[in-house]
This record gives structure tokens, sequence and C-alpha cells, in this order.
């Protein structure tokens, strides 16, 4: 019988066609899908039955960067890692779905570092032979730290350019070429109308985050970018999320893909515990907010607003109260963002206010809490702020504000993650229809919300009474009944799709609720 260690990494691929991998984290029990194509047109993967990929070394990796990986202390892969590496070496295109913390950076980078070495051919001047699209700042130099990170003594090079930073200095760093190239997309588009960067020697194209590209308007920019890449390419695509959107930009950029998903759409990590209070109104916020920091001294957090305008007016209040803060937003500049970052990263600044610029820039797994100041008009937008807690395994709290105008923006949020959020404080306004709480007690399942074809697991649910404790959450007070429970329930389908509506005064269009972004590209 032939065993595992006979067979080559870049065979994988041929054995499992037909097999979709279920949520589970650290070994991979596959599970038939019936056919070799799914219903949105992409293919499921999994590992063959009896086989588990548990480390680095089963995935195809070389021993160098395996060695490098232990010495940065990673020895078994997350879901997303086990999934989409060996898809990513076997060069097809990849849809990833996967929260964020979860380590897709590596999911993509691994390999990529992997094949780009195995090629030794260099860069010429000017072009990059792989290219990286990310939608903030931040985001952009989290990646590019990650990766290098990876290349110790490795013979590649790494670029990062960003707005808000010397166009010219940028335009001397592409000069002799890159092997990576990590962007925004705007600022890209600008260094092409200069001549300082073409794609024509792209052989790997990353999309990450591609929801929150779409939700800033960079729909236009990704095209104009897709256009200049050349057709013989590997596309890979991230997302937290899975809008209907996203599914017509995978349509367009890549080819046959598969599609690895570790998550379902809308759940948050495991270990936040989240809780939402009732205020009256932003004062109200503001005074519960100071209470929670102070009871919580040592803790550190991330306080979300909608507006760069209020962000901004909080810091300066906390920052005149005593409060050591910072304000990161898309009028800071780009040294003013690191410098607020790495007093935050290194514990100097304890509170940093912040819009969803941020949301998925931030790899700080000390952010022990995360406040929801103004809840988000997206409901997606709401998963990615409490993503930034909880990270590295550790737990985190989120903590939402919700005013009397806010109800249905707190419904929407509770509709797509298919939860009741618990109340730490405050009533509930007596029009707010909140989901529905299962009818069996004591240890019963209740129904779960689902998509079209799709089953989600139900919990049973209790009433907890009692006042809130010093960091936020409810206290453990009272009477709670009902319990765990599994269920599965089927809905109908809700995605729906929209276009962007002008809904501003100085006619910038925003985007919709749901479905395509419409609106003019904002550099984040």
């Amino acid at each position: 019988m032939t065993s595992r260690a006979d067979i080559p990494p870049m065979r994988l691929e041929s054995f499992f066609p037909t097999y979709k991998f279920p949520n589970h984290a650290g070994f991979l029990t596959p599970m038939p899908t019936g056919s070799r194509r799914t219903r949105s047109g992409v293919c499921a993967f999994g590992a063959p039955k009896g086989m588990t990929l548990t480390t680095f070394d089963d995935l195809g990796l070389s021993k160098n960067i395996v060695a490098t990986l232990t010495t940065l202390g990673f020895t078994t892969p997350t879901p997303i890692q086990e999934k989409g590496i060996p898809v990513v070496l076997g060069g097809r295109d990849l849809i990833g779905l996967a929260q964020t913390g979860t380590g897709k950076t590596a999911a993509f980078g691994l390999p990529m570092i992997e094949m780009l070495l195995k090629d030794e051919k260099r860069p010429d001047n000017r072009t990059t032979r792989a290219l990286i699209l990310a939608p903030t700042r931040e985001l952009v130099n989290q990646i590019g730290d990650n990766l290098r990170s990876y290349l110790r003594r490795l013979p590649l090079k790494i670029n990062q350019v960003v707005g808000g930073a010397s166009i010219g200095k940028q335009q001397l760093q592409l000069e002799k070429g890159t092997d990576i190239l990590v962007a925004t997309p705007g600022r890209l588009l600008d260094l092409i109308a200069r001549n300082a960067i073409s794609l024509r020697a792209v052989r790997y194209l990353v999309l990450d985050e591609a929801d929150q590209m779409l939700d800033l308007g960079f729909i236009h920019d990704l095209r104009k970018i897709s256009k200049m890449v050349p057709p013989k390419r590997q596309t890979l695509l991230f997302s937290a999320t899975m809008p209907s959107s996203i599914a017509d930009l995978a349509a367009s950029f890549l080819t046959d893909p598969l599609k690895v998903a570790v998550t379902p759409p809308g759940k948050a990590a495991d270990k936040v515990e989240q809780h939402v209070h009732f205020v009256a109104g932003q004062n109200a916020k503001t005074e519960m907010l100071k209470k929670i920091l102070n009871d919580n001294p040592d803790g550190r957090s991330i306080v979300f607003l909608r507006t760069k305008h209020g962000a901004e007016k909080l810091m300066k209040h906390l920052d005149a109260t005593g409060y050591s803060v910072a304000s990161i937003h898309g009028n800071k500049s780009q040294g003013q963002r690191e410098r607020a970052l790495k007093g935050f990263r290194d514990g100097e600044i304890k509170t940093l206010i912040a819009t969803d610029v941020a949301a998925r820039g931030i790899d700080i797994p000390a952010v022990s809490h995360v406040f929801n100041y103004d809840l988000p008009e997206v409901p997606d937008a709401y998963v990615h702020r409490i993503g930034r807690t909880a990270r590295a395994g550790r737990d985190g709290i989120a903590i939402a504000f919700c005013g009397p105008d806010e109800g249905r923006l707190l419904r929407d949020i509770e509709k797509l993650m298919s939860i009741e959020i618990p109340v730490a404080s405050g009533e509930p306004p007596a029009n707010l229809a909140r989901p529905a709480r299962p009818q069996r007690r004591g240890g019963g399942g209740g129904a779960g919300a689902g998509g079209n074809n799709r089953n989600h697991q139900g919990q049973g649910r209790g009433k907890s009474e009692g006042g809130a404790k010093a960091d936020g959450r409810p206290a453990k007070t009272g009477h709670r009944k009902g319990g765990n429970g599994g269920g599965n329930g089927n809905g109908g389908n809700r995605s729906a799709n929209g276009n962007g509506q002008n809904r501003s005064g100085n006619g910038q269009a925003r985007p919709a609720r749901s479905g395509t972004a419409g609106g003019r590209r904002r550099e984040a």
C-alpha cells in the first residue's frame, strides 16, 4: 500500500476534486459533495479520506520555509492555511473565505514565495512578478511585514506602495524591479500613470479583503488593473464575506477557481464575547465608554465610529480628560497613522479611536476590548470590527452602544450573524424586532436561521437578569434558562443586489447596503 509519504505534494489535487471541507480546526474530515462543481460554479476542495494535513511539512513547502516558520514559532497551520496552501501550490485559482485573524496572509504568501523561489528568473526593471492588492494602508503594511518575516535569508525582494507616502521615493524603490509588490489600488494606478511600474510580468495576482475594496469603491480600479495583468496568471481572492458582488468579481477575475471556506459568512470569532448597551444618546455613549475604560485600566481598546469628524472629536475629548488615546482615520497622514499604531502596539497608547479604515489593518493580539461606539451602516463591518479582538487564541470582549436611532442597524447585524446579542444594560426600543428566541427550554435546541440551501446550527438561549459588570459584560446574577442545542433550519435566499445610491448633499455616491458598491474610489 502506498504510504502518505510516497505521495508528492504537488499531486494532491488529483485525489480530491469532489470533497468539501467542514469547519474543523486542526483535522480535516472530508465530506463528499456528490459532484465536482458546486451550484456557485466553483469547485469544492478537501483531503482524501484518511489523510490529514496537520503540519507545514505535509503541505508541500520547502525545508527552508518550514525551518523559518519553526523559528517564528509556527508549527501547525490554521484551517485556511491547511486548505489553501495545497491549492495554490497546485496552480489553481482560489477563492478563500475566512474571518479576519485566521492567517490568510500565510495562506497565499507562503506558496507564492515557494513558487517564486523555484523560478530563479529575476524581475526586469520597473516590473513585479507578484501583485497583492489590499484596501487600506495599514493592511498593505501588515502584509508586507508578514511576508518579510517569512523571507529570512531568502533572495526575494518585497516592496509596498500606499497613498499618503512620498510617490517619488516609491518610484525609486521600484526602479530595479521587485518580486512581490503589495499595493493599494489607487496608488498603484498613480505609479502606472508615471511609468514607474509595469504589470506585464505579473504571474500571481492576489486580491485581499476583496469585499472591503468593493465597499470603498475600488471596483473600477480593480477592473483597470486586471486588464493590465497578463491573462495567463494565477489569481487568488480572499474575503471575510461573500456577497453577490464578490461572486460577480470572482467570475470576471478567476478561471475555474477552487473555493475554500473555513467559517460561514457573518460569523464572528468563537472567543469574542459580545454585549450591547442601549443608551439614550451620544453623551450617554461617551459616559458609558469612560466608565468601562476606567474599570479596565490594564485593557487595550479600539473604539469604532462611523465618521472621521466624530472619531477626532471623541479622541480630543478623551485626551483632554486624561485618557491615553490616539485616533486613526482617513484624514490622518500616513506618518500620523503609523505613529498611532506603533504607540498602540507598544502599549504606550491604551485606547485607539478609529473609523472602519482600521477594521482590517490592525493585527495586535493584545486588544482586549472593541467598542462599537456607532453601529456600522453595513452589517458586515461589525464582524470585521470585532475581529480586532480575540486574536492569536486569546479571549476578547466586543461592546456595542445602541442609540435610539440605531435599532435598525442592530437588527441587521443580528440577522446577518443569526444571533441575538446579549443586553448588558438599558432597554431595547419597543419597535425593535430582534431575532426570535428559541422556544424550547432547558438544553433544548433552537431552529437555525439560514440562507438558501444552507444549514446552520441553532442554539438554545435563555434570559439573563442583572446589571452590567465593570468590563461592560452583564453580571452573572439572576437566573438563566435554556442551554445549548443543535438544530437545522433552512431559509429563503436572502441575498440582494443593490446599486450605490446618492445619500449625501455633495453628490458623492455611497455604497448600497447590499450588492455592488457604487461611487468613486476613496483612497484609504
